[in-house]
């Protein structure tokens, strides 16, 4: 389901600043003056790659196919050679296909990942853009184990202007989800967001709570829940990669939201992710902002990435 109408290419360029800097200023820069690209230059280019976080299997595929490209390139240009190595990132990524997803009433999403990515944050902004749209929208604070978590989320809600259902610390998170559901079902809202707890350390206990999770929700809707979003945070890298790794172990996720993309020069793990779990990136977060939660489109994420401009 998309939508979004706060979509801004200034604010992804902006954004990935860093990034840029890492990945593609200092490719033009190891290119620059080169009299010819030779194997000890693009070992360099190599190198760059991985410390952007990008990993060190997905660089050397990188490399691996610009070598085949060069050998049947009569321009070695530095343009030319960004232009090819935007090729291949952009056949790692999956496309998000959000516009292609079926709008089932209530719609409910449940957002996942550990504490301190900016899961709550990122609810309370997903919260804001489809109230924009016009739709009702209500929010179950179903991580019942901090209570910390829940103000926050009361916080982002009422900055949002969408209902929120919340409980006391220590409550069972279903009944939370039940409560939310059925009032989205008895008032006719249109998008049902779901927050969960923050925990991985006891991927057992995890297990047994989102299994409950979903039980409750499928008393609603067989087709439910209709989106499960991991978010994970951009400044951690390999970190984000191995926390997408274990929560796709217990639960089947049908997208992911990457924050603070405008604070780190790791954006390179958006590829590495995609290539490891071949999951669509949903949003990025490039900003503090309510409006700072982009959809994220491939082609647009790769152009911001290389205009040096």
């Amino acid at each position: 389901m998309s939508f979004f109408k706060n979509f801004s290419l200034d604010k992804i360029k902006n954004g990935l600043s860093k990034t840029r800097n890492k990945i593609v200023q200092s490719i033009s820069e190891t290119l620059t003056g080169k009299a010819q690209i030779d194997d000890n230059t693009l070992d360099q280019i190599e190198e760059i790659l991985i410390t952007s976080d990008i990993g060190a299997e997905t660089a050397e595929m990188i490399i691996d196919n610009l070598r085949k490209a060069l050998k049947s390139e009569k321009d070695r240009s530095v343009e030319n050679v960004l232009r090819l190595i935007k090729i291949e990132l952009s056949k790692i990524l999956i496309d998000s296909n959000n516009k292609s997803q079926s709008f089932i009433k209530p719609y409910i999403i449940v957002v996942v990942g550990v504490n301190g990515v900016g899961k709550t944050t990122s609810i309370g902004k997903l919260a804001y853009n489809y109230k924009n749209l016009g739709y009702k929208v209500i929010v179950g604070a179903a991580d019942t184990f901090r209570a910390a978590a829940n103000e926050q989320l009361e916080i982002w809600a009422k900055l949002a202007g969408v209902e929120i259902i919340n409980s006391n610390k220590g409550a069972d998170p279903s009944s939370v989800v039940f409560e939310t559901i059925k009032r989205a079902v008895d008032e006719n809202y249109d998008i049902v967001l779901i927050d969960t707890a923050g925990r991985l350390h006891n991927k057992t206990n995890l297990m047994n709570e989102l299994s409950k999770i979903k039980k409750v929700i499928k008393k609603f809707s067989d087709s439910a829940p209709h989106e499960t979003l991991l978010v994970v945070d951009g400044t951690t890298g390999q970190n984000a990669l191995i926390q997408a790794i274990e929560f796709s172990k217990v639960i089947e996720l049908t997208g992911l939201i990457i924050t603070k993309l405008d604070g780190t020069a790791k954006g390179g793990m958006v590829f590495q992710i995609s290539k490891k779990l071949k999951i669509p990136i949903k949003y990025i977060g490039v900003g503090e902002g309510i409006e700072d939660l982009q959809e994220f489109d491939k082609e647009t994420f790769i152009s911001a990435l290389f205009e040096l401009k």
